[in-house]
């Protein structure tokens, strides 16, 4: 792989301001920073929007999230990629989707990025490579570097005001005529139908995400195409997924509501703590929404929008 490839270049305007927040106390940006912080038995990232915990309990999490969506998707993408020279996971997190990309398409350069390598496998694909990096403060790439640009569930990483922003430097890093697929879903707030119990922990849940500057109204997800059109994409394709959520569902609908239940519980130790009610409260609440999703036959929007960036004339 060449040098360049990974040269740091000085971050545009439009990404120096993505994180669309201002600076904590410290002077630091949210998002700058990646400061552990430990509530309870679960380790945080300080003084950046990323709500969900950095440990072995949502490593072994994402791994297992990644295998249901897996399934969900029937496969690991949508986008019409042929045979990609270089591909990008951004927010990569343990780094499986990326790890089964780079033994699909052996002869592309795989490139993860999130803040923290948060598995260490000894034997990663000999064509993988991580880079930490935040891509709140651009990405440490040069212009039109990728063939393809995968970006998914980052609702709990992004503040709402970056979005755009952020959409905008997948962009810049996307070689003419390569793919940018967005994988995403929302809050509870959108989970049909949801019961008393389940608006009652997202209400309780609400005001730990807002203050961080995340989605709680579905913004994002009603808005990832107007986002790639706004970069300059074409060929844009939304496919709506709404997947079902507990046992009635099956074996998938089953996997869905333990992946998800066991990412609410990661949150209710800081919820609260921040509505200064006993934790124990917080999880009883969570598990009578988690009942009501078998009762209701609940159902959890998915959102896949992929588009091209046009080639050069």
């Amino acid at each position: 792989m060449p040098w360049w490839f990974f040269r740091r270049r000085r971050a545009p305007a439009a990404a120096a301001g993505l994180t669309g927040a201002t600076p904590s106390a410290s002077g630091r940006q949210p998002g700058e920073g990646a400061l552990p912080r430990l509530q309870g038995n679960r380790r945080y990232l300080h003084e950046q929007p990323y709500l969900l915990p950095k440990d072995l309990g949502e490593v072994n999490r994402l791994d297992f999230q990644h295998y249901v969506l897996r399934s969900l998707l029937r496969g690991n993408y949508l986008a019409p990629i042929t045979q990609p020279r270089r591909i990008l996971d951004v927010g990569c997190g343990t780094g499986q989707w990326a790890f089964e990309l780079a033994q699909q398409f052996p002869q592309a350069d795989v490139i993860g990025l999130d803040l923290e390598q948060v598995k260490i496998t000894s034997t990663p694909p000999a064509n993988f490579r991580f880079v930490q990096s935040n891509a709140l403060q651009g990405l440490p790439f040069e212009s039109d570097s990728f063939d393809f640009v995968h970006q998914r569930l980052l609702i709990l990483a992004v503040p709402v005001s970056a979005w755009p922003g952020l959409i905008q430097e997948l962009a810049r890093v996307t070689a003419p005529g390569g793919w940018v697929e967005l994988v995403e879903t929302s809050t509870m707030q959108d989970f049909t139908p949801a019961g008393p119990a389940t608006r009652a922990f997202y209400q309780l849940g609400s005001p730990l995400a807002a203050m961080r500057g995340l989605d709680i109204e579905g913004i994002v997800l009603r808005s990832l195409e107007r986002y790639l059109a706004e970069a300059g994409f074409i060929n844009i394709q939304r496919q709506l997924i709404e997947a079902p959520l507990g046992d009635w569902g099956g074996r998938l609908g089953s996997l869905l509501a333990l992946d998800i239940r066991e990412a609410s519980k990661a949150v209710c130790g800081p919820i609260a703590a921040l509505t200064h009610r006993p934790e124990q409260e917080v999880l009883d609440l969570l598990e009578r929404a988690s009942q009501e999703w078998n009762t209701l036959q609940t159902r959890c929007p998915f959102v896949v929008v992929y588009g091209q960036k046009p080639a050069r004339s």
